[in-house]
């Protein structure tokens, strides 16, 4: 079984408990107008020009992003970090993209780490088949589930897809009594005003205390060069990091409504 795969990062701290271990697969349903990792979105490789600049020189050559690996491939790359994810009770996580695109290669990659007693980790949207998410659910130990806003039609304006089966998706995770973490991106008027904020709140709330917590993600800038090199057009250059204030106040209203609260990552 193989699989596409754009990064592999090492010593991850902010994507879920301890030091682990992020696998990510290239491939996304959604098209999220602040996507930080734009060159995940198409699920296959392709090739970019880079360009490197010493002085008045500049020396291009050709990158290739993604690559085809074996699910042995990948676990003999995890069971190398295997030794920092044990003594810090970390893991692995499969992220993205959208990891769920690729559930078939996931599912194995999921058997093999449970197979060799690795903490499981899916950093998932939510946009999937139920079915999907159902097989890939017993395999996972934690699942950092996006939610970015509860308005439909906005939710497709910004991110290209409705969030009906996200929304679903995710009480099924709660039937299934699965441990999940809820990872908000906070994209200033976008979806940090106060009707989005408390319709989240009473969405998170209706799910009675199954939530293990909230991560509040400020938005950030940092992806601007990846857009460049890719050729991409990047539509958020308006828009400026929210203030650590209203960060704060966010984080106030969800402590306030029950939920343990991290932001940053």
């Amino acid at each position: 079984m193989t699989g596409i795969l754009f990064d592999i990062k090492r010593f991850a701290v902010h994507d879920g408990p301890g030091i682990r271990t992020t696998v990510f697969l290239k491939g996304c349903p959604l098209k999220c107008l602040w996507c930080h990792n734009p060159e995940s979105i198409d699920s296959q490789p392709c090739t970019v020009e880079r360009v490197s600049r010493i002085g008045e020189l500049a020396f291009r050559n050709d990158e290739v992003v993604g690559e085809l690996k074996t699910v042995e491939e990948v676990m003999d790359i995890l069971e190398k970090e295997s030794i920092f994810m044990d003594e810090s009770g970390g893991g692995v996580t499969f992220s993205g993209g959208e990891p769920l695109l690729q559930h078939e290669f996931l599912a194995e990659l999921l058997t093999a780490c449970k197979k060799r007693g690795m903490h499981t980790a899916v950093d998932t949207c939510g946009f999937a088949p139920p079915e999907v998410l159902r097989k890939i659910a017993p395999l996972t130990d934690l699942f950092l589930y996006d939610l970015k806003m509860m308005n439909s039609e906005r939710h497709e304006f910004y991110t290209g897809v409705p969030n009906r089966i996200i929304l679903e998706n995710l009480r099924e995770l709660v039937i299934l009594d699965c441990k999940v973490r809820i990872r908000i991106p906070v994209i200033p008027e976008v979806n940090d005003n106060e009707e989005n904020i408390r319709e989240t709140i009473s969405f998170l709330e209706s799910l009675h205390g199954k939530v293990e917590g909230v991560d509040l993600l400020p938005f950030h800038t940092t992806a601007v060069g990846k857009y460049k090199r890719f050729g991409i057009n990047y539509n958020m250059t308006k828009t400026l990091k929210p203030e650590a204030s209203a960060m704060n106040l966010l984080k106030i209203q969800f402590e306030e409504a029950g939920f343990e609260v991290k932001t940053g990552g």
